[in-house]
């Protein structure tokens, strides 16, 4: 089977998928839909970072394709119904660089309370500016995080050793960690934070969450952090709060354009301001981290392929089924959920004498997965039977 991995993959991602007998194919930088619908033909595993957008037509074109394996933490640059729909698979790295993340904006507090930017620049300009002014410890502050999951409790527990306050705001029920303090609003965080920091996902309900109103509510001379997803600020109406006054300093690792591969121009109204720290999109991007991703999902990508499994997917039902045993025979089975399709299989498999000897299944939204383990090959008849079911989306074997 031939791998396409784009974005400067992790080696070790090539490492496993070689080793595992894959055909591995890189590329530095990402593909637009045109270059992707020409890329994909004879793929059947893709791995991509955040700059390549799957769509629905690149879906449709790319007919051999199994699987996408997301080498970060965000699925929302592929279109996962598209891909359900069509039975591939999409998995991620939800938790493989949360660690980096944090770290990342742990330091920019601390950056920005400084304001080490300015006095860096001015030292590589030949000025000597020895001065207090403007800047301050971040002992005692209030950090203020917007999303609370597995990057924001993380940043939570870190800045409470440093001394920091925290508070947060999120709008699912999350567990306070130490001694955060969770806020009933938006606007209430707002107006007690001396630091905002963002981590929500790429829902498209959080587009624009972040805009002229929001940095109006914000302390003066507050600092802001968005190490997140471009699309959930204006950064428009950041640069007008910095030029103001009314916000201290920046730190942005996420842009609403970012440029597809390394050394092309990057566009922002940020540039050139004060105070504000601009990074290409390097929250994830340590050694550390990558090597973790790349291992991760490389191996969600081999076992899916060579065995079936959908455990971790965000897109189709998540069956985690044992290692295939030496002899034994897989039937993976990707269906419509719908009654009695569980009940058509067995039935099949029971009229035809196939020897099962384990079944595992599980079903999500409108799609049902089955994964039957036998003794011996499933006989062609039932294959053919499961095939022909009008609820069928796909049916493939395995064997060890």
């Amino acid at each position: 089977m031939k791998v396409l991995l784009l974005e400067n993959i992790h080696p070790v991602a090539v490492e496993i998928l070689e080793t595992r007998g894959f055909e591995v194919e890189l590329r530095a930088g990402s593909l637009s839909e045109d270059e992707l619908v020409a890329a994909l033909d004879g793929v059947h595993l893709l791995g991509i970072r955040s700059n390549t957008t799957i769509t629905p037509r690149v879906l449709e074109h790319a007919q051999d394709l199994l699987a996408i394996g997301c080498f970060c933490i965000g699925t929302n640059q592929v279109d996962l119904e598209a891909a359900a729909a069509r039975g591939v698979a999409v998995f991620n790295a939800p938790y493989s660089n949360t660690r980096s993340v944090v770290e990342l904006v742990i330091a920019e507090i601390v950056v920005l309370a400084r304001r080490l930017a300015e006095k860096t620049q001015r030292m590589h300009d030949g000025v000597w500016d020895k001065s207090a002014k403007g800047s301050h410890e971040v002992r005692g502050r209030t950090l203020g995080i917007v999303g609370y999951g597995n990057i924001g409790t993380q940043l939570s527990n870190l800045a409470e050793a440093m001394g920091l306050r925290v508070i947060f705001f999120d709008t699912a029920d999350r567990l306070a960690h130490g001694n955060a303090r969770r806020v009933s609003t938006l606007d209430e965080l707002l107006a007690e934070a001396d630091v905002v920091s963002i981590h929500v996902d790429g829902r498209p309900g959080n587009a624009g969450m972040f805009g002229a109103a929001e940095f109006a509510k914000m302390k003066p001379r507050s600092l802001f952090i968005n190490a997140s997803r471009g699309m959930v600020v204006d950064d428009q109406a950041l640069r007008e709060h910095i030029l103001s006054g009314h916000i201290a300093g920046a730190a942005l690792d996420v842009f609403p354009v970012e440029p597809k591969k390394q050394g092309d121009e990057f566009m922002s109204v940020l540039r050139g301001l004060d105070n504000v720290i601009l990074t290409p999109h390097v929250g994830g991007s340590t050694q550390e981290a990558q090597e973790e991703i790349g291992y991760f999902v490389a191996g969600k990508l081999a076992g899916f392929a060579l065995q079936g499994m959908t455990a971790l997917s965000v897109n189709l039902p998540a069956v985690q089924a044992p290692e295939l045993e030496p002899g034994t025979f897989r039937v993976g089975y990707l269906h419509i959920n719908v009654p009695g399709v569980l009940a058509g299989v067995n039935q099949v498999l029971a009229e035809q004498g196939d020897n099962v000897v384990g079944q595992y299944l599980s079903t999500r939204g409108e799609q049902g997965y089955v994964v039957t383990d036998a003794v011996d090959p499933v006989s062609p008849e039932s294959l053919k039977a499961l095939v022909e079911n009008p609820h069928t989306i796909w049916l493939r074997t395995w064997q060890a």
